[in-house]
């Protein structure tokens, strides 16, 4: 590289900043055409370093930018002197101490911690984070079974259709949505049940199951009955945002929580994607009365990682516990662990929780209007906070929307699932960054139409 295209940005650059052709043919990826200048961003609106096009970002890639672009937060000489500190060298966390991984620990049981998930494990990866939930779930379970005088191995993990828990060797069991990204590779059969995914509305805290939950409430246990003692957790995100922003209701998961601890099977909240305060609250299961025994979190965290507690605990040396147990090299990266404390003060000290709940209902509020507008465009408005999308009638009408609203009106969006347009603005998202967004759609659905 150029030391041109190194140096700190005066004006915009051609041809030198046009690296995606270059990139695209040496690394492997799905890129945007847009270079990110990232001297220049601010809130929502990101800047093409090529030719100063400004775009509208309601991804904050793929929803680990909470604070957006630019926060001045994240621009002290402070907090630049402490990144530059840990990035001198990358310790490897689980095994040498640092004064900034204790902040950082600290930092989170403060913002986002729950007295009940005491225990925490640090890694690097969303997929990573749920593949070592599993591994405490099976230790676990086995040694339950084998304290009981049972000589089973606690081996599956119950997870439902429409589910993404990630892309590495466990996970790809569970992660069952565009079948490019599991086909082929080997996978373990664990038992798969019915996902009844319902939009909050009229429905949503009626106590009584409806006929497809009551449908995957059975099938679980059956699932329960074939497999017994070999099935140690069951795995769910509170919102399936890879799988198209399906919601599940609160009477349902509670349920499933309590044949879980019916029949000794650990409950797992992979809180990935939904978790971090895009609902409003630290952690999406926490609206629903949920008490999960192990919740994988990352992206908005910037640190990924595993909490636990509760039935982990019945187990002394649980994997939490037992040495060497779980572990990795570097144990999450102290740059992030850093920029991670510096994103929860923010994140405390601005009230942006409070935002994304009062964001979120302005823009829930605005899809809805959108819906009322061009009913045989978009259908299905829905969204807990921040983490919102709309339904096409099909994944090609969605595609050409995401497209047309980026080429024409320099708004992104980001596909989800089959046929879904999801919204993941930044905590810090004001109304007028919001308003702008949906009259861009606003303007892309009136050419579709």
């Amino acid at each position: 590289m150029t030391a041109q295209r190194q140096a700190s940005v005066e004006g915009f650059r051609t041809p030198d900043a046009d690296v995606v052709e270059e990139l695209r043919s040496r690394v492997t990826g799905d890129l945007l055409d847009v270079v990110v200048d990232l001297d220049s961003g601010r809130g929502c609106r990101v800047r093409d370093l090529r030719d100063g096009t400004e775009y509208l970002d309601m991804t904050m890639y793929f929803s680990s930018a909470p604070l957006g672009h630019g926060h001045p937060g994240l621009h002290t000489s402070e907090f630049e002197a402490e990144l530059v500190r840990a990035a001198r060298t990358k310790p490897a966390n689980p095994d040498f101490a640092t004064v900034q991984q204790a902040r950082f620990v600290e930092t989170l049981r403060r913002v986002f911690g729950d007295p009940q998930l005491p225990r925490l494990f640090l890694i690097e990866g969303g997929g990573p984070a749920v593949e070592n939930a599993l591994k405490v779930a099976f230790d676990w379970k086995t040694k339950h079974n084998a304290r009981r005088g049972v000589a089973v191995r606690g081996s599956r993990a119950l997870h439902l259709e429409w589910a993404f828990h990630g892309r590495t060797g466990y996970t790809m069991s569970l992660t069952n949505t565009d079948p490019r990204k599991i086909r082929d590779y080997p996978k373990f059969d664990w038992p798969r049940v019915p996902s009844p995914a319902v939009p909050p509305g009229e429905d949503w805290e009626a106590a009584e199951l409806l006929p497809a939950e009551r449908a995957a409430v059975r099938a679980a246990e059956a699932a329960l009955d074939r497999y017994g003692d070999e099935i140690a957790c069951f795995v769910y995100e509170p919102v399936q945002g890879e799988g198209g922003d399906r919601h599940l209701r609160p009477a349902f998961l509670r349920e499933m929580q309590r044949i879980c601890r019916e029949h000794d099977v650990l409950t797992v909240a992979d809180e990935v994607q939904s978790g971090g305060g895009i609902t409003g609250r630290p952690w999406a299961h926490q609206a629903l009365g949920l008490e999960p025994d192990l919740l994988a979190f990352g992206k908005r965290l910037q640190v990924c990682g595993v909490m636990g507690g509760r039935k982990v605990e019945e187990i002394e040396d649980n994997a939490f516990l037992e040495p060497s147990r779980i572990s990795s090299t570097w144990g999450g990266s102290l740059v992030d662990m850093v920029r991670a404390t510096r994103i929860l003060e923010v994140v405390e000290s601005e009230e942006l929780l409070d935002n994304a709940a009062r964001m979120g209902e302005l823009l829930l509020s605005e899809l809805h209007g959108l819906e009322a507008e061009y009913p045989g465009v978009i259908s299905a408005a829905r969204g807990r906070g921040l983490m919102a999308a709309v339904d096409f009638p099909d994944g090609a009408l969605r595609d050409r929307a995401v497209e047309l609203a980026r080429e024409h009106h320099r708004t992104i969006f980001l596909p989800s699932g089959p046929r879904s347009l999801r919204w993941r603005p930044a905590l810090s998202v004001r109304s007028d960054e919001l308003t702008d967004a949906v009259v861009a759609l606003r303007k892309t659905l009136a050419e579709l139409s």
